[in-house]
């Protein structure tokens, strides 16, 4: 068995569908939503300076997720989605449960856990990053 391509492989499909999901939900905020009405939700929530947090958050959703997908500067993208999604479970979600069908924690969970861990290990080989930082000796090789 080939540790370094599983290695690969994980950290790309991570990266990818966390990607995804999170640029889903970035365009969600914009589109369906509208930024006017994922203010208001916000503000219904109890978010913080939603009519700032809003616009935001759906533009680092977005532009995060599009980052996870091609891997550019992967790792301060993901602590920054991670930190997202764990002010969303302090102040949304975590009274509400476990289930997200009664509007619980379990995908900010899962998505800040996803974060984390593309934070700590980066990109991998099949990224952006690995093309503009991989060099040995690089300054900048941490965001590889």
């Amino acid at each position: 068995m080939n540790q370094p391509a599983l290695t690969t492989s994980a950290r790309t499909i991570l990266r990818i569908v966390t990607g995804f999901l999170f640029a889903a939900h970035g365009w969600q905020k914009f589109n369906e939503f509208t930024i006017a009405g994922t203010q208001a939700a916000f503000a219904q929530m109890g978010v913080p300076a939603a009519n700032v947090a809003a616009p935001v958050i759906a533009t680092l959703e977005l532009i995060g997720g599009v980052a996870l997908i091609v891997g550019v500067l992967t790792r301060v993208f993901a602590a920054l989605l991670a930190a997202n999604m764990l002010g969303a479970l302090f102040l949304v979600h975590a009274p509400a449960g476990i289930f997200a069908a009664t509007g619980g924690y379990e995908l900010v969970l899962i998505l800040a856990a996803a974060a984390v861990a593309l934070a700590f290990v980066g990109a991998g080989k099949v990224s952006v990053d690995k093309a503009l930082f991989g060099r040995s000796g690089s300054k900048l090789s941490v965001l590889a």
